[in-house]
């Protein structure tokens, strides 16, 4: 949670510590701990060690300590933001969330390689089920402790997310944006994940809004990317279940079927921003990085602020379309036009005549360096040329 120190070639003045080996290795080799961030780490055996350090500058947010320690912190000049045990989740978390995690028992970890082979627990005992009733009644009314905790969580998740995109190219993330409701074993699903699959295979990294549906099948075709012959079997297996709405248990049991059959560990690398905000849709479980939000305003900006190499749009309804617009908004005003990220939507006759947001995006692009990267295509192979620069500007 730390501000990013951009300086390497200096001794940095700022140090995240997210876990006790690299607290161990740091403090090994300094007695001043001046610029420390120690997030959410255990220290409650490292009682004599900072008892002979000089703390003046630390700063710990929701770490352990041993009896007494933290009150020679204070007094030493630290600065330690509090845990807060009220509530089901971490607010200083120092990494994403993993699926394994994120549909585990309370009260359980599970590392981001881990290798699940006994499918989820039920979705009424998972940590995701809990904190979404947390989101929903037990953060309410909203008081000061429940809007502090939900406000830090998402900072943490934000630095996260940073950590996690360092090493990317933004030029190289590709948002892949649509509906919630579109079924496994749909035409359009499999067209999702060969998208999905496509774009993952051509040196991108899909990043979705980690729901069911159209961002579930982007996910999925990343997800199998080092797998060239898997897609097949894999919708085969998730046919089981097609939906969600009230059989949670069999649709997760089915992705985590998924998972077993094609491991985390060897998965395309590819991220998912989701939000309890729309808890009562599932966090797709092909996201090896999951960014996931209480506010839903701060979730979509990071979304699509992240999707500098561009965005395609599937069929959706009210949530695609105020992504669109979103999006659209930042094309529009852009003062450069490097600033302006392309924008697909995939299939003519739903976003003219059934949701007519092309003719309003296309006025909207007029002679401004926006209308120069909008386009509408018939097929997902055609969205993806456009991000290849190998298709012109196409028009339904």
């Amino acid at each position: 949670m730390a501000p990013p120190c951009h300086n390497r070639g200096v001794t940095r003045r700022v140090l995240e510590i997210e876990t006790l080996a690299d607290f161990d290795a740091h403090l090994a080799r300094t007695d001043r701990l001046k610029g420390w961030f120690v997030q959410s780490v255990d220290l409650r055996e490292r009682g004599d060690a900072l008892g002979g350090v000089d703390p003046h500058g630390a700063v710990f947010l929701g770490c352990r300590f041993d009896p007494g320690v933290e009150d020679r912190l204070r007094d030493g000049g630290a600065l330690l933001f509090p845990r807060l045990p009220a509530v089901p989740f971490d607010p200083y978390r120092p990494s994403l969330y993993t699926a394994a995690e994120l549909y585990g028992p309370v009260g359980t970890t599970a590392a981001a390689g881990r290798r699940v082979t006994s499918g989820p627990a039920p979705y009424a005992e998972s940590r995701d089920a809990a904190i979404y009733a947390w989101s929903r009644t037990g953060a309410r009314p909203p008081g000061l402790n429940a809007t502090l905790a939900r406000t830090l969580h998402d900072h943490a998740v934000t630095d996260a997310l940073d950590d996690a995109t360092r090493d990317l190219d933004p030029t190289r993330v590709v948002g892949v944006m649509g509906g919630h409701a579109l079924r496994r074993g749909d035409p359009a699903y499999r067209a999702a994940a060969e998208l999905g699959r496509r774009l993952a295979t051509s040196g991108r990294t899909v990043l979705t809004g980690g729901g069911p549906g159209a961002m579930e099948a982007a996910n999925l075709g990343a997800y199998l990317s080092p797998w060239p012959d898997a897609l097949d079997e894999a919708l085969t297996l998730l046919a089981a279940a097609p939906g969600y709405a009230g059989t949670v248990d069999r649709w997760l049991a089915a992705g985590f079927g998924v998972r077993e059959r094609w491991p985390v560990a060897e998965a395309g690398r590819n991220l998912s921003i989701p939000t309890w905000f729309y808890g009562h849709e599932p966090t797709n479980v092909f996201g090896t990085g999951i960014a996931k939000y209480f506010a839903n305003a701060l979730r979509e900006d990071t979304l699509l602020h992240r999707c500098r190499g561009g965005i395609v749009y599937l069929p959706g309804e009210v949530g695609t379309e105020q992504e669109i617009f979103q999006a659209a908004t930042e094309n529009f005003y852009a003062t450069d036009e490097s600033q302006v990220a392309p924008m697909v939507l995939v299939g003519a006759n739903y976003w003219t005549q059934t949701y007519p947001a092309w003719p309003l995006l296309e006025r909207l692009g007029g002679r401004r360096a926006m209308g120069r990267a909008v386009h509408c295509v018939e097929t997902v192979a055609e969205a993806a040329a456009v991000l290849d620069g190998t298709a012109g500007p196409l028009r339904p």
